[in-house]
């Protein structure tokens, strides 16, 4: 066996843990994305950090926090024994191909049909749908797009709506409609138009304006996760479906967020009224291990763009590999052998009231707090409060949330940002974390909250040095920021 070429970093090296967390950061700040990492590692939530717990995790200096960061893709925590343990179990034992592209697998087949089936107890219109499986949400909406615009050829137009968040690749960002993140990528794909979310007005004589027949397919979210946890007003997702269905225009539910259990529901869509034409799942369905995307579509919408000799239309090299679809399969029936939808609605009413009753205490710290299920938002108040102009206030709001973020993580407790909401900040605790540490996370906020009475404490807490190099970080680095909440 030949030796490793000198510099080289063996799997040994980082299995043992010889890499100190300052060769971690070295190595990523030289190689990988400096300028995130580096304005991480100025606030100090760089890492790297360690498992102690599925729920638990400490940085180099053994310092733990409570990890309800994990954007939602981390259902059962850090490395869930759940998981771990199958996952090993079908290492020993599995038998079957590993990226069964152009043949049956049992690990595919078991997946494509408990997916369906679990939809159709929701809509039975499903009970006959198709499942394309990739890699991640973004891809999952790639296909989606595709499909529809096969089962809609002489259409133009794509639909979503403001505040929304649908990926960073070119089919998905268009339909993202944040010049922050589209700006430098124009033209984007043509056709792209966003709606007021939550106006079904405003989408009626949006579609009445350009035809209903120039519409490829309308695109919504059940609740709004990177713009801030924006919850529709009750009726919109059923109209948005009553009038799609009116005109034969595909309605596709991005539930990569909200689906599978985190608001309580199996599928948000489907709970607030919405038959969709197309579901895309992913981030839970890889139980926090794996890279799972799934687009699931009727049956005749399904046939249009991969029947018979078009089958190869769109296809996937690792979506559908045997890894994969055994960790989705696991993770899936872990969620239904312990109800956790269920379990995501009792903490998720126990957790909003009491972030709501924070709230009411530090309204000069918290203009507001959302939630559904295990998905929360608070939003917090500009640092600054005087009125400033464009850019320098949607500054205030980004910086506002990146202290915010930093003074919860020095209080124990990780959190989100949110994309498309600059004050916000989210917690997306695993939908299976024990009671007590639950009740632990919220201790942790509302001591943050006693300690920060109000934003502009958010300033006065950071250290001088901290905030003087993150003020000559944004400086040096000028983006397009882009209108967002207030």
């Amino acid at each position: 066996m030949s030796a490793l070429p000198p510099g080289f970093i063996s799997t040994r090296d980082v299995l043992d843990e010889r890499l100190s967390g300052a060769d971690v950061r070295r190595l990523e700040l030289k190689y990988g994305n400096e300028e995130l990492l580096y304005g991480l590692d100025v606030l100090g939530l760089a890492g790297p950090f360690s498992r102690v717990t599925p729920w638990e995790l400490e940085d180099e200096r053994g310092v733990r926090r409570i990890n309800a960061s994990g954007y939602a893709a981390t259902p059962f925590g850090e490395m869930p024994p759940v998981i771990t343990d199958f996952m090993h179990e079908f290492l020993r034992k599995n038998r079957a191909m590993g990226l069964p592209q152009q043949s049956t697998g049992p690990w595919r087949a078991a997946l494509q049909a408990n997916l369906v089936a679990l939809l159709a107890r929701e809509l039975p219109s499903h009970a006959d749908s198709q499942v394309f499986f990739c890699s991640s949400g973004t891809e999952a909406i790639e296909g989606a797009l595709k499909f529809a615009k096969a089962w809609r050829p002489k259409a133009k137009y794509q639909i979503s709506f403001a505040s929304g968040y649908h990926g960073k690749t070119l089919g998905s960002l268009s339909l993202t409609p944040n010049p922050e993140y589209q700006d430098i990528f124009r033209p984007l794909i043509p056709g792209a138009l966003t709606s007021p979310y939550g106006d079904l007005d405003a989408l009626t004589r949006l579609i009445r304006r350009v035809g209903a027949d120039n519409v490829t397919c309308v695109v919504v979210e059940p609740i709004q996760g990177e713009g801030g946890v924006n919850i529709p007003p009750a009726g919109f997702l059923r109209g948005v479906g009553e009038l799609c269905r009116r005109h034969g225009i595909p309605v596709i539910a991005d539930e990569i967020q909200t689906g599978l259990g985190r608001t309580g529901h199996w599928f948000e869509s489907a709970a607030q009224g919405l038959d969709a034409d197309i579901v895309t799942l992913a981030k839970p369905l890889g139980g926090g291990m794996t890279a799972v995307g799934a687009t699931i579509v009727r049956a005749p919408i399904f046939k249009k763009m991969l029947g018979g000799l078009s089958s190869k239309r769109h296809s996937n090299t690792f979506g559908g590999g045997a890894l994969a679809m055994a960790v989705g399969l696991r993770s899936l029936e872990y969620l239904i052998e312990n109800d956790l939808p269920a379990r995501s609605t009792a903490l998720g009413e126990e957790g909003l009231a009491r972030l709501q009753r924070v709230q009411a205490r530090f309204p000069n710290l918290l203009e507001a707090v959302r939630g559904q299920g295990l998905l929360f938002a608070l939003q917090f108040r500009p640092m600054v409060g005087v009125p400033l102009p464009g850019v320098l206030k949607e500054l205030v709001f980004e910086a506002t949330a990146i202290l915010a973020l930093r003074e919860l993580h020095q209080g124990g407790v990780m959190a989100n940002l949110s994309l498309s909401s600059k004050r916000t900040v989210r917690l997306t605790p695993a939908l299976d974390m024990p009671h007590d540490v639950f009740t632990t996370m919220l201790d942790r906020v509302e001591a943050f909250a006693q300690t920060h009475p109000s934003a502009r404490h958010l300033l006065t807490s950071t250290p001088p040095q901290v905030t003087a190099r993150l003020a000559a970080f944004a400086a040096s680095k000028p983006k397009k920021r882009t209108p967002s909440d207030g």
